[in-house]
This record gives structure tokens, sequence and C-alpha cells, in this order.
């Protein structure tokens, strides 16, 4: 029995990156007797364990074979005869497929087994697969995007560009669940250059299977990439604001539609489809009222994103406007001016015998609020 410290972990070392996760890989061993050796067994559809003391987990060395639709339709097969190479060779980039022999004392020793070629490729900056099973894994693409992200310096390889359009032709897209879409696509938004996991969607065609329609159409203009490379740049590298920079052109309803296609989680699919709405907003000032806000518009927008119950979202809102160039220095000072309001004293102001009457009360501090605004907003 030995065992490897495999994939991402080899990769990331020889990158000089901080290693955070290793995956590790056991070769000549069996379920019993990893078990015999205190491994607690925790894998669903292959064999995993965890370490008796750290917890980490160890799959035994495995096969597989494509036996269905999409990725999880493969049957795997682990014994004590497959071997490492055997192992390595179905992972999916050579860059991913170097193994370095684990100690008892959970010590990387020995040299690097690259029976792929991964450090060359390292060194080339390039994303090859290794077999041709690549292309049966769906789920594959969105990583190939990610990785993209991530690593913006490394193209994708001739053969692999190919591969990773097989699987559009083939349909398997379709065959993800939107958990794992969205899993990919969020690690890829918060990654060093999201552009380029949008870049690789579009030269494979999945951009239309994985992406909103209209997000999917702009992206095919050169000028919009480059304006929403220049907003990407700007913004925090939050999701929250990855995520609504990117999907600023579309309507809310659109937003709500492929979060629910996605399942985008609810507080980034609100805060994207609310700066849309800001969006729109100082597009309809720009091009009705030449650049001047109207008072009744800014309150529905204020009311709209529940800045009374939740300030802080108000202002990472605005905050991200002006990251990425937009005026909205009048929005923030209407916020202020209307935050600043002392809604025990309007309450006073309502005829005692309203004062029971929720209708009432709202009615009278959005009246209160929009006379706040149109001050703020004239100054």
């Amino acid at each position: 029995m030995k065992v490897y410290a495999v994939g991402g972990a080899i990769r990331d070392s020889l990158m000089g990156l901080p290693v955070h996760d290793i995956d590790y890989v056991v070769v000549g061993s069996s379920v019993e007797e990893m078990i015999a050796q205190g491994y607690r067994p925790v894998g669903k559809d292959f064999p995993v364990f965890l370490h008796p003391e750290t917890q980490a987990e160890y799959a035994l060395a495995r096969t597989e074979r494509k036996t269905g639709k999409g990725y999880k339709g493969f049957l795997f097969y682990a014994d004590p005869t497959v071997t490492l190479e055997q192992d390595l060779e179905r992972r999916d980039l050579t860059i991913n497929a170097m193994a370095q022999e684990v100690d008892k004392d959970d010590q990387w020793v020995g040299p690097i087994l690259d029976p792929f070629n991964g450090r060359l490729d390292l060194a080339a900056r390039v994303f090859r697969h290794v077999s041709d099973a690549f292309a049966e894994d769906p789920l594959r693409l969105l990583r190939i995007a990610r990785f993209a992200a991530r690593f913006p310096d490394f193209t994708v390889a001739p053969e692999t560009m190919n591969a990773l359009k097989a699987i559009v032709q083939s349909n398997e897209l379709s065959a993800l669940s939107a958990e794992r879409i969205w899993q990919e696509l969020a690690r890829g938004f918060i990654s060093n250059k999201p552009m380029r996991m949008f870049q690789v969607l579009l030269d494979t065609g999945a951009a239309k299977a994985l992406l909103p329609s209209v997000l999917a159409v702009n992206l095919a203009k050169e000028e919009y990439r480059e304006l929403l490379i220049a907003h990407l740049h700007a913004a925090d590298s939050r999701l929250d604001d990855r995520c609504a920079v990117s999907l600023m052109y579309l309507s809310a309803s659109e937003i709500r539609s492929w979060s629910e296609h996605v399942r985008m989680p609810n507080e980034i699919r609100d805060f994207s489809e609310i700066f849309s709405e800001l969006n729109q907003l100082i597009e309809n000032s720009a091009n009705k009222f030449g650049g001047v806000y109207q008072a009744v518009e800014v309150l529905a927008w204020l009311n709209r994103a529940d800045v009374w119950r939740k300030p802080d979202r108000g202002y990472a809102l605005l905050k991200l406007a002006q990251q990425i160039g937009l005026n909205v220095t009048a929005l923030i000072n209407a916020l202020q001016k209307a935050q600043s309001l002392n809604t025990a004293e309007i309450i006073t102001g309502v005829p005692a015998e309203d004062r029971s009457n929720g209708e009432r009360i709202r009615s009278a501090i959005n009246i209160a609020r929009l006379a706040a605004i149109t001050t703020a907003l004239s100054i």
C-alpha cells in the first residue's frame, strides 16, 4: 500500500502557490484493509475514506467507464491492482495528473511522478487534456473555463478546445445539475480574470447553453467585452459585485429567470437584480431627463433596495456603481438625507386617530422621504 498526493496540490506547489487542499490516492489497498487501519468510509460512488487522525480524504486508486449521460454517468472500479498511472489517466488535464509519494510522517518524498508530461504543459502555460475520455464528462468544460479565469496566462491546447466543443455538441451539458453549474461559475467570477471564463464559454459554444441569453449575445460583441473587463477590474472581487456587474444590462426578470435555472443564492440574486435596476435608473435619468434624477424614481429604487432596513446593502450597491464609473453622488446624498429623517417625529405629525393605521403611517413617511430626496437632488 502506497499513498500519493495528487492533482491540484502538486500543480500549485510547482507554481509556487499556497497549497490548501490535498487530494490523496491510495494504491495497492482495498476497502477491507483501509477500514482495518482505522480509515472511515464516506464515499457513495467510489471508495473514499477519512484518515483516523487528520480526517483528510483518501481515495482508492480507480478507473472509470462511461455508462450513462452526464458527469454522474460513470462506473468506477477500485481494486489493489489499479496502478497510479491508471488513476492519473482518468483526470482532466495533464497539469492535474501529477503525483508525489507521501510517507508515514505525511511528508512528500521522492520524485514527482508525471506520466503525461504535466510539467512541460505547466511550463508552457497550456491546458491539455489527458485522454480521449476527457470529453465524456461535461463538468470538465466548466472546470476549464474556471481554470482559465484563475490562471489567465494559460491557453487551451487546440486538441483540448476541440474536445470541449465536442462536449457542447453532444448536448451533455444538459445533464449538469444547476448546483454544479453555479458552483463552477461562482468560482470563476471571483478568480483573477473572470472574462477568461466567459471567453472559453464563448469559444466553445457553451455560452448559449449556460449563460443568460442576453448576456451570451452581449459577450459576442468586442465593445461589450472590453467594457465588462473594465467594470470587473474596477469592482471588488466579492462574488456579489462580480455577478452584479456581469448581469447589470439584463432586466431584473431575466436575472430572476436565470437565477432559478442555476440555483443562484437568493442574496446574490437580489443584489444583482437591484443593481440592474439602479443601472436602469441611471440610464433613464441620462436619456430622458438630461442626467437629472427624478425624486419619485429615486424613492422607488430606494424602496426597492429596502435601504431602510438594509442600509449596508444600499451603500454597497451605490459604492459598486461608483467603482465602475457611474455618477451616483446625487443618489448617495439623497439616501443620506432621507435616512436622517426622524420617523418618530413624522408619526407624531399624523393625526392621533390615524396613528394605528399602518397605511397612513407609511404614506406620511414616504411623503417626508420624497421631500427630503427632492431637496437633496436640487442642491
